[in-house]
């Protein structure tokens, strides 16, 4: 199980390649979060994420501990991007693996919710037809 920040691309078929779920998992989802071209109506150039070091890593470890409270998880991983991002570029991969798909599902879409709900990130959106940076705390 892991959960990480990181700058660096992220790809996401090499780490479901290194996703390790025990044998007895008979489901495992992904989620993968790209950078949108529009915001709110307006044509977005780039996205810069921004974070609160040390207790947004704790935050998700509290999310995966949660989620393996709730349903009976074999695996978690979960890595979110920050800095500078492309449209296009992946920000966020969440995988999750249990033996029945439903767990899996239900527990994957409460990491992503929980994830745009309570971690501290921030976003600020380069916008294409005026170059205006909007910061956007996350709903």
């Amino acid at each position: 199980m892991a959960t990480s920040i990181t700058t660096d691309v992220i790809k996401p078929g090499q780490r479901l390649d290194v996703f390790q779920p025990s044998h007895s998992a008979g489901a495992v989802v992904s989620f993968t979060g790209l950078v949108r071209d529009a915001s709110h109506g307006q044509a977005v150039s780039s996205l810069y994420l921004e974070h609160y070091p040390g207790m947004t890593e704790r935050m998700l470890d509290e999310l995966e501990i949660s989620a393996c409270a709730q349903w009976p998880l074999h695996a978690v991983d979960i890595v979110h991007r920050v800095g500078d991002l492309a449209c296009g570029e992946v920000i966020v991969f969440v995988a999750v693996a249990s033996a029945h798909r439903q767990a899996a599902f239900e527990a994957a879409s409460y990491l992503m919710d929980q994830l745009k709900s309570q971690v501290p990130l921030w976003k600020r959106e380069t916008q294409l037809d005026s170059a205006q940076r909007v910061w956007l705390i996350p709903t």
